[in-house]
């Protein structure tokens, strides 16, 4: 979550949450979702886009990464921790759940 906070300009951030979980404790940054009607679109970026995946702990960005990579994506990075990481590490006006 540190690395991401200093390199955000350079990142697509996708949170993978859901709808609740997004709206108890948003992103406090640009970002897109990932849901099944935005699959697609991602799916058609460049594949040297650098994407950074994002969810509560880092277990379902880390499953929407790799099936990115398998896409052909060759810039994935996944937030490790989360948004909860996010909130105790970086900032803690992020609610935690």
């Amino acid at each position: 979550v540190k690395e991401l906070s200093s390199h955000l300009a350079e990142f697509t951030v996708i949170d993978v949450r859901p709808p609740s979980a997004r709206a108890h404790a948003p992103f406090p940054h640009p970002h897109r979702v990932l849901d099944e009607s935005s699959h697609d679109q991602f799916a058609a970026l460049p594949k040297d886009t650098r994407l950074a995946f994002l969810c509560h702990h880092g277990n379902s960005s880390r499953q929407a990464a790799e099936h990115f990579r398998g896409l052909g994506f060759t810039q994935v990075h996944n937030v490790e921790g989360g948004i909860d990481a996010w909130s105790t590490e970086v900032d803690a006006s992020v609610p935690r759940y």
